[in-house]
């Protein structure tokens, strides 16, 4: 099997009795999700961020900013992934679906359930060093189980790639996340390239469902108050069976308009119209087509599915929680001279690797788990068997 199943098994051995319930849970909001995505700034925190960003230009590339460590989110972007495959109830029963309408449905809402997950504020998970990863196991009720391994596969550019796999439910998904960050004047974006790939296994004729990831905005960095947007276009596509659907994440306007709004027409086989996506990505999001209106998701009161993961001292050394295990617990002690103490250690020593590399003349280490296939990571197994 490889590698990577290896790997999934240590993991299986050294957690099944120690396992640890550490889903992130969503944070108490308004209706329509406001209180949850806004920040404000004590006075030593905004003279901090006014010294930052008046080193910005617009349209600069914001990789190569240190961001301060109280606009972070205390896990990684590897762990952050993970929230997309709380919700598993919502696709299990995907591929036993024979019409391909409700199969893409399926998928649509399993996609969708995970943007509700965060923390308070404006906030963002840590930016992985190379050879990062994280792994984790799912148990969930009916017996089964799933395995994800997500790794930071190059630095320069930055790009995770990931893979969940549940073999009873017969669901499998891989992955690129490709971050890049500008400076727009009082916003900062990050624009999100990349793709998820989702197989149905007992669907092999629908091939992959291919997604998109949608924007992220943090408003109000110089002045008025921090607020946390996703925005622009996700698009979720089946080229197999012709479904298709252009996900709009809308942003509030000056004077109209609410936060975490969703909006989308699902196409069918020759771009006919199936029904159309409303709602809000934090709360309830709706799906109306000529047999009615209907919830496809909830997130008040949805129930996340836990994750089991090593305790940190059985961890490798560049996992994600040992890796980052001081940053991580001097933001939950609001130490922030800790934080930065913390997060420039690691940081130094990455720093440390690549001079030496290149001073020998060595090429950055392969990806212990990923192989690049032409511009995607694929896991360092055989998955069409």
């Amino acid at each position: 099997m490889g590698l990577l199943s290896h790997s999934m098994d240590a993991l299986s051995i050294g957690s099944k009795s120690r396992r640890s319930s550490t889903a992130a849970q969503p944070g108490p909001e308004d209706t329509d999700g406001r209180d949850a995505d806004t920040s404000t700034l004590d006075k030593d925190e905004g003279n901090l961020l006014l010294a930052l960003v008046a080193q910005l230009r617009p349209g600069m590339d914001l990789s190569k900013i240190a961001l301060p460590t109280f606009v972070l989110e205390p896990r990684s972007l590897l762990e952050r992934i993970t929230d997309f495959f709380s919700h598993p109830d919502l696709i299990a029963s995907a591929g036993s679906e024979n019409d391909p309408k409700k199969r893409f449905m399926h998928v649509l809402t399993f996609y969708l359930s995970g943007w509700h997950i965060k923390p308070r504020g404006v906030k963002k998970p840590y930016n992985p060093v190379l050879n990062e990863f994280f792994r984790c196991m799912y148990y969930y009720p009916d017996g089964t189980t799933a395995y994800y391994v997500a790794e930071q596969v190059s630095h320069h550019p930055p790009i995770s790639a990931f893979f969940y796999v549940a073999p009873k439910m017969g669901v499998l998904v891989t992955g690129e996340l490709k971050p890049k960050s500008k400076f727009l004047g009082n916003s900062a974006a990050t624009i999100m390239e990349g793709e998820d790939r989702i197989r149905l296994l007992q669907r092999p004729e629908d091939g992959e469902y291919s997604i998109t990831m949608p924007n992220t905005y943090a408003r109000g960095i110089l002045f008025g108050k921090m607020v946390l947007e996703l925005g622009d276009i996700s698009v979720i596509r089946n080229d197999k069976t012709d479904y298709r659907c252009d996900v709009e994440f809308k942003t509030k306007g000056w004077i109209s308009g609410g936060y975490n709004q969703i909006g989308g027409k699902v196409k069918g086989p020759s771009k006919s119209d199936q029904g159309e996506l409303s709602g809000n990505w934090s709360g309830a999001i709706e799906f109306s087509d000529k047999s009615g209106k209907r919830t496809l998701f909830d997130a008040d009161g949805a129930k996340t599915a836990a994750k089991s993961v090593l305790p940190e001292e059985q961890q490798d050394e560049n996992e994600s929680r040992r890796l980052w295990s001081k940053l991580t617990e001097a933001i939950k002690l609001q130490d922030m001279t800790a934080a930065q103490e913390a997060k420039s250690e690691v940081e130094e020593h990455q720093r440390g690797l690549r001079a030496l590399r290149e001073e020998a003349g060595e090429p950055a280490p392969p990806s212990r788990f990923f192989k690049a296939v032409g511009d995607k990571f694929m896991p360092k197994l055989d998955i069409d068997k």
